[in-house]
């Protein structure tokens, strides 16, 4: 478990998707162990988000937290269920070589990055689950949270996209700026620009040159960021409730009736009037 750990460290700093690494053939990511990693990590932010129920008015509710515990993993192992095959269509679509695994190893390390954001903040969303009877409020925090983490993991995703398109060579690298030789000095002493460009390693965030994916190319994954995003936030709705309602029994699953961007805005208009 440790060695997985190191493993999801590597890939926040960057270290597994470096343009050398990748200009190499190689995608290093263990799917499996990252897999186990990403579900003990929505274990503990399931504990987190199940605080409420154990503080809110009216006493505890145990089952609510364990639902809680449950249902984060499995609202990430079920979208990555649903929209791989789109990720894969999209990524051949842009003429990408890579092929099902290597893909499906690159959607893990993306909810890796998720998750790994997501639990950090778990300790703040059992801060508040402690602190407020505010149903609302804590609905709108976590969905908050989802959110941050999830522009994160895609980031990475859509980042790490655009240095395997460098390194398959469909862009060139970015040209380093002129030394001395290139200008006509005397001076021996090397360009410190250049060191520090050859140098420094971008992180897993950054973009690893100046050049930009080509717009059919960001159109595309656009629209596959846009269909993640509504399949995520649907997924939740159908797996609520999380926090739950402490007007309301107890339940595995609610009804089917609404939808997550409905329900978001009453809690909006309940926390403001």
């Amino acid at each position: 478990m440790w060695h997985w750990i190191q493993e999801l460290d590597q890939i926040l700093r960057g270290e597994k998707t470096s343009l050398p690494a990748l200009r190499e053939g190689r995608l290093e990511i263990p799917a499996i162990g990252l897999s186990a990693v990403i579900v003990i990590l929505g274990l503990l932010y399931g504990v987190c988000m199940g605080t409420y129920a154990i503080f809110r008015d009216g006493g505890p509710c145990y089952d609510q937290t364990l639902a809680s515990t449950v249902k984060v993993p499995a609202l990430f192992v079920l979208t990555l269920i649903v929209t791989f095959p789109s990720l894969y269509v999209f990524n051949a679509l842009v003429g990408s070589r890579l092929t099902i695994l290597p893909v499906l190893r690159l959607l893990i390390a993306s909810l890796a990055v998720n998750l790994a954001v997501l639990s950090s903040l778990g300790p703040i969303v059992a801060f508040f689950s402690v602190n407020t009877t505010s149903y609302p409020f804590m609905v709108l925090l976590n969905v908050a949270v989802f959110a941050l983490s999830g522009v994160l993991g895609l980031t990475f995703l859509l980042q790490t996209l655009h240095r395997l398109s460098i390194a398959q060579g469909r862009q060139p690298p970015l040209p380093l700026p002129p030394g001395p030789a290139d200008t006509g000095s005397n001076d021996a002493e090397p360009n410190a620009a250049v060191v520090a460009v050859a140098v420094e390693e971008p992180g897993a965030l950054d973009r690893a040159t100046e050049h930009v994916l080509g717009k059919h190319v960001k159109a595309v994954f656009g629209c596959w960021v846009v269909v993640f995003g509504l399949v995520g936030a649907q997924m939740g709705w159908v797996l609520r409730p999380f926090i739950g309602d402490p007007n309301l029994g107890f339940q595995w699953f609610r009804p089917r009736g609404s939808n997550f961007f409905e329900s978001v805005w009453q809690s909006m208009l309940s926390l403001i009037s």
